[in-house]
């Protein structure tokens, strides 16, 4: 079987993949959470957020120009700390967190699913996780394509939502604000941290996408910038449209906001299922990825540094992580997954960070450079951001 996998992608889809992997299903739960904290200021909080994944965001940048492999964040780390073990364990968290993810996203799929089509639950999970399986294997570009459709649903989505918060009467707590507790804005910002997690998975895209030393960094800076934009103006129109109170006890919060504009929240359901079914492709493709370029490592990986020579695609590595999302997608409860995924997340985003410092010490040169600064920030925000998660935690 062939070993290399097929260069299809160019920067348009990468960015559509970027935005879609981000927006997934977060936006869609997450404006309540934060706007319990924050108030009126949860679109101040989404944009602190942003500002602190933006220097590991631009890392993740110049370390993809430098090493533009598969295995992501593994090589990235093998290559900073010269440890191929820290590597491995660093791409297998990797894969933990994506198939944890896909997992948790897959049944809150399946769940907006039976509410319009009357099949059992586990039905309904397994169909979506295979036809989602089939259109991984197929191709990278036919993936990403689909995700780029899916994202575009979900776009438009987040765009009725704004559209409706603007032309809905606005909710009193917005015609009489306050002055912004700083605290909880600082702790919103912490959980509008988490909307944001997803822009590192295009890196592992890099044996697959043309002229990887230009369009790497575009994409992961592009769909920083748009996600970004987005999610403050999604957060404003839902704070000007709808109670706090409301708004902060709500599962459905984005729901509220359309309804509020005189739509019919099913239609805003269906786009969050969609969004869901791109957060799962997104974290198959993603894993599967990881796995292969670990398997250029060696050791028990091996077996999965392979490509199919019709696909171009790790067919072996994807099939596995399909398997696995779907089993854990049925018998989970994936009761707060998603904590355990940001935790991972954080620590590999402070162990990247820390590998750039030391690469920038051995030699400067790269197709993409950020200032020396840079991943210094990124790790003390990414260390911050874990600390403050942790307390929340434990308090």
């Amino acid at each position: 079987m062939a070993q290399a996998l097929k260069r299809r992608i160019g920067p348009g889809l990468l960015t559509a993949y970027g935005v879609g992997v981000m927006v997934g299903a977060g936006i869609y739960v997450l404006v309540g959470a934060v706007a319990a904290q924050a108030g009126l200021y949860a679109p101040l909080a989404f944009l602190l957020a942003g500002l602190i994944a933006a220097p590991s965001a631009l890392s993740y940048a110049e370390l993809s120009t430098r090493i533009p492999e598969a295995a992501g964040e593994a090589a990235y780390v093998e290559a900073g700390f010269g440890s191929r073990l820290l590597g491995l364990i660093v791409g297998v968290a990797i894969v933990m967190a994506g198939t944890i993810s896909a997992a948790a996203v897959l049944r809150g799929g399946a769940g907006y699913l039976i509410g319009f089509v009357d099949i059992p639950f586990a039905v309904a999970i397994g169909g979506l996780g295979l036809l989602l399986l089939a259109v991984a294997i197929v191709g990278v570009l036919e993936s990403l394509a689909m995700a780029a459709v899916f994202t575009v649903i979900e776009v438009i989505g987040l765009g009725l939502v704004v559209w409706s918060g603007w032309h809905a009467p606005m909710s009193p707590d917005f015609a009489t604000p306050t002055m912004p507790y700083l605290p909880g804005v600082g702790v919103a910002a912490t959980l509008a941290f988490f909307a944001f997690i997803g822009f590192e998975d295009i890196v592992n895209m890099a044996e697959e996408v043309r002229r990887p030393e230009r369009t790497l960094p575009i994409a992961i800076i592009a769909s920083l910038v748009i996600t970004t934009l987005l999610y403050a103006g999604v957060t404003i129109a839902a704070v000007r449209a709808v109670p706090l109170e409301v708004l902060a006890e709500s599962e459905r919060p984005l729901a509220l906001v359309y309804e509020a504009g005189g739509g019919q929240a099913v239609l805003l359901s269906a786009i969050a299922a969609t969004a869901a079914l791109n957060g799962v492709l997104a974290q198959v493709v993603m894993a599967a990825r990881v796995l292969f370029g670990l398997g250029k490592r060696g050791s028990i990986f091996r077996v999965f540094h392979h490509a199919h020579p019709r696909f171009g695609t790790p067919v072996l590595a994807t099939s596995l992580i399909g398997v696995v999302v779907i089993g854990a997608a049925l018998t989970m409860p994936v009761a707060n997954l998603a904590g355990v995924t940001s935790t991972i997340l954080l620590i590999v985003f402070s162990v990247v960070n820390g590998s750039l410092i030391f690469l920038k010490r051995k030699s400067q040169k790269a197709p993409f450079r950020v200032a020396d600064w840079v991943p210094v920030v990124g790790l003390v925000f990414a260390l911050l951001a874990l600390f403050a998660f942790v307390m929340g935690a434990v308090g």
